[in-house]
């Protein structure tokens, strides 16, 4: 069984735990921890697990709400840590003592239960990687920050049944805000963060290869409303047998079957 939950998601902090649980046995995966080491213990005991569970961390890229205290947790836990060599020179190459693991592009990463495959995407970090999950014949893809969806993209995720996927703003909401031109020429942009109506035309395309669960994620707080992203996929072919969830900023999501 391949099951996930993000312990929260937004420009404040992202954090998602995947689990595979066969014969009585898990494997558990934190990918990104953007927050506070107390926070995260906080957020993992609601889950109903705790940091010396962990089985790995998983960074996508050096962004302050994804990194957090990924080195910090590691230290303390004794967790293999596994992040492209870009973010790891983005970073100034902290030492991990012995924990960190390279992750490369299409390069498959065994941790117990779970396969994982990286793959880069475009965003504006040194070298950021999302991943698809993988446990017996179910698939998950966490896509949490892209400017837009290359076909390298959609390759990885084409046949996944789950995904974690970012819907980080609405165009006509950026576009009315308060943020300085800049910033909303970076968001806005191809290696910035994807729209709601530009993660709805990903999402239909994944369910023509039989996407069935979705959780939106990192949407913004200034840019974005839930009901916009319900609004933004109502009228897809086939969106009535998605099973959709939208995680919280600070609540995340409830467990839920990959």
């Amino acid at each position: 069984m391949l099951q996930f939950k993000s312990l929260g998601s937004g420009s404040t902090g992202n954090a998602t735990l995947v689990a595979a649980r066969q014969s009585g046995m898990s494997t558990r995966l934190l990918v990104d921890c953007g927050l506070g080491i107390k926070q995260l213990d906080e957020r993992l005991a609601q889950a109903g697990t705790s940091a010396n569970q962990i089985d790995g961390i998983f960074i996508t890229h050096e962004h302050a709400d994804h990194i957090g205290c990924a080195r910090a947790l590691a230290l303390r836990e004794r967790i293999p840590v596994w992040m492209s060599r870009g973010t790891h020179a983005a970073l100034n190459t902290p030492d991990f003592d012995g924990l960190l693991q390279i992750a490369s592009d299409g390069v498959a990463i065994e941790l117990g239960a779970l396969q994982v495959m990286p793959f880069t995407v475009p965003h504006d970090a040194r070298e950021p990687l999302q991943l698809v999950c993988r446990h017996d014949q179910a698939r998950l893809g966490i896509v949490t920050d892209l400017g837009h969806c290359s076909t390298h993209v959609m390759q990885h995720l084409a046949g996944c049944q789950s995904a974690l996927l970012e819907f980080n703003h609405d165009t006509t909401l950026l576009a009315q805000s308060a943020y300085p031109p800049f910033l909303r020429q970076r968001i806005g942009g191809n290696y910035g963060h994807l729209s709601n109506d530009a993660a709805a035309a990903m999402v239909q395309g994944l369910l023509t290869h039989g996407l069935q669960c979705l959780a939106a994620a990192h949407l913004s707080r200034q840019n974005n409303r839930p009901e916009l992203v319900r609004q933004s996929l109502q009228a897809l072919p086939g969106i009535q047998r998605l099973d959709l969830h939208i995680a919280d900023e600070i609540e995340g999501t409830a467990w839920l079957d990959a």
